[in-house]
């Protein structure tokens, strides 16, 4: 049985059709790294599983404009595409968005703890603290400094650190490159290998095919809302010429 399961996942702003009956899966274990253009849907696939789209869709509907959304998403064994997105984050299905995103006002080790409010007790957060300051030296030497005062890619260290703070079973990490200088993009892509190689799954939404395919097990290709390739990185390699060419626009 798959972790995560999507079957023929639809969304629709007002009338743009966002994604068109998108089916995947991730297993136990593995780091599937998800690719494609701007525009072909990936975000939108992670707020979909992570019921950020529903709430979305409560919070507007009779406004000022219409979103739907039609399929099945299963977590664990469980449907979740009507679950709260709070409740979904509490089952171990963790989003860690784009573009970062810290408090900033916030101190480095508030926003951490911020990302284990629903932990039970001291001893999970004081683990949760230890691991995101192994996972990200530079952080441990930052805790006490507000988080509007980093960098970017301290920020994004940051935010991947928080979302891990609460038992996540599955690390959704939407687009960890973006607007880092290359040295600060392999520390990330370093950390990520890392938080996969300690036993958490990841679904790597990622537009940097070369940083993506060095970390994967397999790839997922999204262009204009639809799934166009699902395979083993090798396979992507081998006919990376190819889908670059029809769908990533190189």
């Amino acid at each position: 049985m798959p972790l995560l399961e999507v079957k023929d996942l639809a969304v629709r702003y007002d009338k743009a059709v966002i994604l068109s009956g998108v089916s995947l899966r991730v297993e136990e274990g593995e780091l599937v790294g998800l690719v494609g253009p701007n525009g072909a849907g990936k975000s939108t696939l992670l707020r979909a599983i992570s019921g950020l789209v529903r709430f979305e869709e409560r919070m507007k509907r009779g406004v000022d404009g219409e979103i739907a959304l039609l399929g099945e998403v299963r977590f664990a064994g469980e449907r979740i595409d009507g679950v709260p997105a709070h409740e979904i984050r509490e089952r171990g299905l963790v989003l860690c968005p784009e573009r970062r995103r810290p408090f900033r006002e916030l101190t480095v080790e508030e926003n951490l703890l911020a990302g284990a409010y629903l932990s039970r007790g001291p001893k999970q957060r004081r683990q949760g603290l230890e691991r995101a300051y192994a996972l990200f030296p530079a952080l441990a030497g930052r805790k006490a400094q507000v988080a509007g005062k980093l960098s970017g890619g301290e920020q994004q260290m940051l935010a991947i650190a928080r979302a891990l703070m609460y038992q996540a079973k599955l690390l959704a990490i939407d687009e960890p490159s973006l607007g880092l200088a290359p040295r600060l993009r392999e520390e990330v892509f370093a950390a990520i290998g890392k938080i996969h190689a300690e036993g958490t799954p990841v679904l790597l939404v990622e537009q940097n095919v070369r940083m993506a395919l060095a970390v994967t097990d397999r790839v997922l290709v999204l262009g204009k809302g639809a799934l166009v390739f699902e395979g083993a990185t090798a396979e992507f390699q081998r006919r990376e010429d190819e889908l670059k060419g029809r769908y990533l626009g190189v």
